[in-house]
């Protein structure tokens, strides 16, 4: 048994040759499948069709979503009840099977964590990464002349803002508050690289009500979103 772990950006337009390639030796694709009517499941089942590949859909398993006392708990038992499901399908089926990871397999995702615990050959292949497209869509260089970027989550910004940085990579958001960054400039997208994509930038404090519209509209168009923001602190 051997799992590949194929970094996909944010659909088939983004698949390099490498993936590609690594998806035509696969014997299924193992994907976790959230609703009857998924759309990112949807995608994934447009690349597999586009390689010639089985897609296995797995039910992905209960986690609460809202804001737990216990989120780091919360999300290793969710974690755990992944391996358990995806670790049935594999030894039932054996061969090779894929995994389509959204961006890149290293920036906030939890595949390789999950693969690890399975006890099986893997490897990984990079894909485009959420910043990598946020920064070519704005035409924008994610920090300043030698300095540093900082990549973290929505929850986590307080603390990077009180740790004196400069420039933010914001991604795991779940809408915009500007609190505390007002006067900060933002480069905001969501659903980068597809039809649904939406794009704001401006002093967060003027454009965060915009940004709240466009990640809606976004969202009941794909029947999804996933977005991100830079924030650079003005001198």
């Amino acid at each position: 048994m051997r799992v590949r772990i194929l970094g996909i950006g944010m659909g088939p337009q983004h698949v390099t040759p490498e993936v590609a390639e690594a998806l035509r030796g696969c014997d299924y694709v193992v994907a976790a499948s959230k609703s009857a009517d998924d759309g990112l499941l949807a995608i994934r089942r447009a690349i597999c069709e586009a390689y010639d590949v089985e897609l296995v859909p797995v039910p992905d398993p209960e986690r609460d979503r809202a804001d737990p006392a216990d989120y780091p708990g919360t999300v290793r038992a969710w974690h755990d009840a992944r391996v358990v499901a995806y670790r049935a399908v594999i030894e039932e089926r054996g061969g090779t099977a894929g995994f389509l990871v959204w961006g890149d397999p290293s920036l906030y995702d939890s595949t390789i964590r999950i693969v690890s615990q399975l006890g099986v050959e893997f490897d990984v292949l990079p894909g485009i990464a959420a910043p990598q497209l946020l920064a070519a869509a704005h035409r924008v260089v994610l920090h300043g002349v030698g300095r540093p970027v900082v990549v973290t989550t929505e929850r986590r910004l307080p603390e990077a803002v009180a740790a004196g940085a400069e420039n933010v990579v914001v991604m795991l958001t779940s809408g915009f508050d500007p609190a505390g960054v007002e006067d900060w400039q933002v480069w905001w997208g969501a659903n980068l690289g597809t039809s649904s994509a939406r794009l704001v930038s401006g002093r967060a404090g003027d454009v965060a009500e915009t940004i709240r519209e466009m990640r809606a509209e976004a969202k009941a168009e794909a029947g999804w979103v996933m977005d991100l923001y830079l924030l650079r602190r003005v001198p």
